[in-house]
């Protein structure tokens, strides 16, 4: 394989081309086996009997887990916008943090570490 041929691919199969319709032909069977093994062309097909009797209630279901989509991900970009003004550095926010947690709010006297000279 030419370094050309990595950066710029192969030309795009169609599947009318005889240089790659057995290879077509062959991903869409097993394209097929692998649906009807997992049972995933009986559960398309019970979801579109479904939407094609109750097409209202379909849309509904499809709409309401949108807009639920939707709400959650500007919920997570508020939150995450309104904790992004807590600065200071990864040590600062532990340091604040660790007395919190493993104290119970008591307040623990961190002493430097002195080096005596001799």
């Amino acid at each position: 394989m030419g370094f050309k041929k990595l950066i710029i691919g192969e030309k795009m199969p169609d599947k009318n081309d005889p240089q790659y319709r057995e290879r077509y032909e062959k991903d869409v069977e097993a394209g097929k086996k692998f649906a009807k093994a997992l049972k995933l062309d009986k559960g398309v097909g019970a979801i579109q009997n479904f939407a094609s009797n109750n097409r209202n209630a379909f849309l509904a279901i499809i709409f309401i887990f949108v807009f639920l989509s939707v709400g959650l991900n500007i919920y997570r970009m508020t939150k995450a916008y309104s904790t992004f003004n807590n600065r200071g550095t990864a040590v600062q926010n532990q340091e604040q943090a660790m007395p919190e947690k493993y104290h119970h709010g008591t307040t623990l006297e961190l002493t430097p570490y002195k080096i005596e000279q001799r």
